[in-house]
């Protein structure tokens, strides 16, 4: 049953595969075989409570099955919750979205995509959605961000983490070779087009291959335009402590390789909740920012009753950081694996929740009023595109797959922690704005070259109405902003945007409790495979045992017997305490934290790394 990719050709090609799933008439039902696998399709239409408002219709999955079920999504106390009834396994309810109103106001800006950019279909459809990833024609979206999983290894072992070696019972490494040739089917998409090619490293932990630059510069050489990587800063981190100049060296390597981003792991600011890199962090953004990456988004996994208490220190530890953080891009948690109700509504939190978090612990500063969902940018590319007549990036997926806002940093305390945040939304009318792009659009794209200019000229003139310029904060002028970019062309202002402001976003990726078919075929976050397929995240992740485990233990490395799996050390394990000595005894540690921890207690003087003693 099920289709093996083990023979794949190494050589990018237009053909399609054959999709992974085929529909069987088996028993008086249909069933998809995927996978060596068996499963099947349909079930009742659940009903809709008293008391309840039906809000959409969708598909989802049996968490225990993964039988392709219809699902309801329906409104109940403010907050949506999607249900769907399995003939075997019964029942199941999740919560969906924490803010029916704010799930109202996201959904206005939903935006169609562009399929496939310019490549075909790189599976041919043989089975219903999400059963023939990927990319098979029925997707609506090009790659926005491609992982690629250099490595399962890893230095942690986090209770929430998807996967790693010692749970998979096998290590995946694909080799350059094997990378280059995902890259190739890759950037099919961008043919005749001028959609980026942009690629996450991921795992895992990337940093524990030593060929990690040797990845970069190969990258590189396939025209990879922009290179992220996702990374607990463990191995950065513990190389600056060990010796600075070296770990400042590594990290000046990878840049010179051609890395751009960090995307690095940061759930919370105290030790407590953050347990993974509190102490590290600070020696691992250090090592960043002497070797020329300060470029950094700090990224917290979010979980109800565990750290979303932090959310608001976070930003303010990002805001204290700024020369060297970003932005900060909240994930709330996907629970994997049988998870009891009980334990899911204790650790469950939607991107609405977190929203209302951080406007409460900003003091109503960031209001959720100031958050979009990611379309509206899309609707932003596509007015460029009518400007220009070229076909760009659109990020076009389901709203409640993400949404963002940028902050500005206007006061400070002696500690350099912000104490005033002001949103773009706070002096700038973001929503009258798009609406009108997206009005103008419209008429640019019934114009000439000429015709188009003299709109433009006129429209940008129309724009300074949406400039509160008294409002505004010092460090940005945004209508030069938007003369530059529209008018001249000139992108560099839109960095300069960015390099002045502070990122605040959130992306929720599924499980199988919440699980929506119509946002996976939206999806523009996805995974490269040494196979030759292409597949969004959450088919990826969440159905893992069709796609990512499928595949990788057919390419894997080194098999684990089961017997070895407790003593074995692929990922040559942290271990915090031969470092924390030094940690504790270091001005950075302490000048990181300082004004963030209210309770921190510094030594009176501490030894730097020149051996010279520092006074607090």
């Amino acid at each position: 049953m099920g289709v093996s990719y083990r023979g794949a050709p190494k050589v990018a090609s237009s053909r399609a595969l054959p999709g992974p799933g085929r529909v069987v008439a088996c028993d008086g039902g249909f069933f998809v075989e995927i996978a060596g696998k068996r499963i099947p399709l349909g079930g009742p239409l659940p009903r809709v409570g008293e008391g309840e408002r039906l809000v959409r219709y969708t598909s989802s999955v049996c968490p225990e099955c993964l039988r392709l079920l219809p699902a309801v999504i329906v409104e109940r106390g403010g907050r949506l919750y999607i249900r769907k009834e399995c003939p075997s396994h019964g029942v199941v309810e999740e919560l969906y979205f924490g803010d029916y109103n704010m799930y109202l106001r996201l959904m206005k800006w939903e935006e169609t995509g562009k399929g496939l950019g310019g490549a075909g279909a790189y599976t041919s459809i043989g089975a219903p959605c999400p059963y023939s990833c990927g990319l098979c024609a029925m997707h609506e979206n090009h790659t926005a961000l491609a992982n690629i999983v250099v490595t399962n290894r890893c230095d942690l072992s986090c209770f929430y983490c998807f996967f790693y070696a010692e749970r998979a019972g096998y290590v995946y490494e694909p080799s350059i070779g094997d990378i280059r040739f995902m890259v190739r089917q890759l950037r099919r998409q961008s043919n005749g087009t001028n959609i980026h090619t942009n690629v996450q490293l991921t795992g895992g932990e990337p940093t524990l291959r030593e060929d990690l630059a040797d990845i970069i510069r190969a990258l590189k050489e396939e025209g990879v335009d922009y290179i992220q990587l996702n990374t607990n800063g463990i191995t950065i981190a513990r190389r600056f402590i060990e010796n600075p100049e070296g770990g400042v060296a590594y990290v000046r390597e990878l840049r010179e390789a051609g890395l751009d981003v960090i995307y690095m792991s940061f759930d919370g600011v105290t030790p407590r909740v953050n347990w993974k890199n509190h102490y590290e962090a600070p020696f691992a953004i250090e090592a960043f920012k002497r070797g020329g990456l300060p470029n950094i988004v700090l990224v917290p996994t979010v979980l109800k009753t565990v750290n979303d208490h932090e959310l608001g220190d976070i930003i303010r530890f990002a805001g204290k950081h700024v020369e060297a953080v970003r932005g900060v891009d909240f994930q709330p948690v996907s629970l994997t694996g049988m998870v009891p109700k009980a334990e899911r509504e204790r650790f469950r939190i939607t991107i609405a929740d977190v929203a209302a978090r951080v406007e409460e612990q900003t003091g109503g500063q960031i209001t959720r009023d100031s958050w979009f969902p990611v379309p509206v940018a899309a609707k932003f590319v596509k007015f460029i595109d009518a400007v220009t007549g070229r076909y760009y990036d659109t990020m076009s997926n389901h709203p409640l797959c993400g949404a963002a806002t940028y902050v500005f940093i206007d006061e400070v305390d002696d500690n350099g922690v912000p104490t005033r945040f002001i949103p773009i939304s706070g002096f700038f009318d973001v929503e009258g704005f798009i609406e009108y792009l997206d009005e103008a659009r419209v008429e640019l794209e019934s114009r000439g070259y000429l015709g188009r200019r003299l709109a433009l000229i006129k429209m940008l003139w129309n724009m300074r109405r949406f400039v509160d310029t008294s409002r505004m904060p010092k460090n940005i002028n945004m209508y030069k902003v938007l003369l530059e970019v529209f008018l001249k062309g000139n992108y560099d202002a839109i960095k300069e945007f960015h390099y002045k402001s502070l990122f605040i976003g959130a992306m929720h990726f599924m499980d199988r409790y919440n699980y929506d078919v119509t946002r996976v075929r939206r999806c523009n976050i996805h995974y490269l495979m040494p196979d030759g397929r292409i597949v969004p995240f959450c088919a990826f992740n969440v159905i893992e045992g069709l796609y990512r485990d499928y595949v990788q233990k057919a390419y894997r490395k080194v098999e684990l017997r089961l017997e070895e799996v407790k003593g074995f050390n692929p990922g040559e394990k942290y271990r915090r305490r031969g470092y924390i000595k030094r940690i504790l005894s270091s001005p950075i540690y302490w000048s990181y934290y300082k004004g963030i921890l209210k309770d921190l207690r510094m030594p009176e003087t501490i030894v730097s790394e020149s051996g010279e003693e520092t006074a607090y």
